[in-house]
């Protein structure tokens, strides 16, 4: 009897890891509904980061690091900081530290690379990746200029937490046979990041059944590794614990909310393009997004903007665009209307020309929002 391809290639010990754990401890009784609703496992293991090298751009040390999970394959991250300026070797100071979390963006082939300019070692899918999306920019060593201690990390399916797809079972494989047939009808040759990322478009289905069977979902997992990550950034002798933020775009940003209502010491947010009403999605724009928005019985608690109530000491920074494809008017427009009704003193919201994306007006103010919210 011939065996069947393994739907999650690379993660075999991702169940029985899940089983072990228990839930991560709430610290009010909207962040235990929250957790509840996500299934969001913890506490968060100890965890040993192994350091690798280290590198110089334009004034921003970078530190390739890495760490290993209770399951799947070790996590690769970055931290950046200011070269020559407090928290490096030899000075006394810290930094307020940032965890800057990368955005879905259709592509899983690529993690937290997507975040860095690593000077001459960005590869061409970085390149146009932050080309489309983030103006062109390097975000993590913008904000690593501007003072910050700045920790990048991939998340849970993402870049170095890849699954393994070379022999994708069931439907992933039908879909891939259909999706190569196309691309031979339309005379394209494509890479191996286009054959990953169009498998693993496929695969998240997969991955977010898996995750409910095993009592947590998608986005639970992906919390409870941007958790991990979180934890370490307060561990590094670079960086002042009782300073914290967290922050991302798209995908990135609905993780940033995600955090700062699970973590009490985050102290600020950076949502961009990534907030609106529940309402606002249906019908026609559920299809356009992640499981990461869509777990399964999130909305009979919460509406997405609640999550910025739960942690009443962090304030935020929602970012809309006007000509966001991916959101209606509608949904962005109620959910900043609830937001200031809501959230007065604590939340900021504003409005920019241009679609789904990053634009250096945007960068620019995340970094002046941070910097007077953790540098005060």
């Amino acid at each position: 009897m011939t065996s069947l391809p393994s739907p999650i290639a690379g993660y075999e010990d991702w169940p029985d890891a899940i089983r072990r754990m228990g839930r991560l401890e709430a610290h009010s009784k909207a962040s235990a509904q929250l957790i509840d609703a996500l299934g969001v496992p913890g506490p968060a293991p100890e965890t040993r980061v192994q350091s690798g090298p280290e590198t110089v751009v334009d004034e921003v040390r970078i530190r390739q690091l890495s760490w290993q999970l209770p399951y799947g394959p070790p996590t690769q991250a970055y931290l950046l900081t200011p070269e020559g300026r407090p928290g490096n070797p030899g000075k006394p100071g810290k930094l307020p530290g940032v965890l800057w979390l990368h955005c879905h963006g259709g592509n899983k082939w690529l993690g937290a690379e997507r975040l860095i300019d690593a000077g001459l070692g960005n590869s061409p899918e970085v390149r146009a990746l932050q080309q489309d999306l983030y103006s062109g920019q390097a975000i993590a060593n913008e904000l690593a200029k501007a003072g910050f201690a700045v920790l990048v990390h991939d998340s849970f399916t993402w870049g170095s937490r890849r699954f393994n797809l070379d022999e994708p079972s069931g439907r992933v494989a039908e879909g891939m046979a259909a999706r190569r047939a196309l691309w031979r009808a339309e005379g394209i040759h494509p890479t191996e990041a286009m054959e990953y990322n169009a498998a693993a478009a496929l695969h998240e289905n997969v991955v977010a059944k898996t995750a409910g069977l095993l009592g947590t979902s998608y986005a639970g997992v992906v919390a409870f590794e941007d958790l991990v990550a979180l934890k370490l950034l307060t561990t590094f002798p670079e960086v002042d614990s009782a300073r914290i933020a967290v922050g991302g775009f798209s995908g990135g940003g609905g993780r940033a909310l995600v955090l700062s209502a699970l973590a009490p010491e985050v102290r600020a947010a950076v949502v961009s393009c990534m907030m609106t009403t529940f309402e606002g999605l249906f019908p026609a724009h559920m299809d356009s997004h992640s499981w990461l928005l869509a777990t399964p019985g999130l909305g009979r608690t919460f509406n997405w903007p609640d999550l910025a109530g739960i942690n009443p000491g962090c304030h935020y920074l929602m970012q809309y665009a006007r000509q966001d494809h991916l959101f209606t008017h509608t949904g962005m427009h109620d959910a900043d209307t609830k937001l200031r009704r809501d959230a007065p003193g604590r939340y900021t919201g504003t409005w920019h020309d241009g679609g789904h994306a990053v634009s250096a007006e945007m960068l620019r103010e995340s970094v002046d929002f941070l910097s007077t919210s953790l540098m005060r």
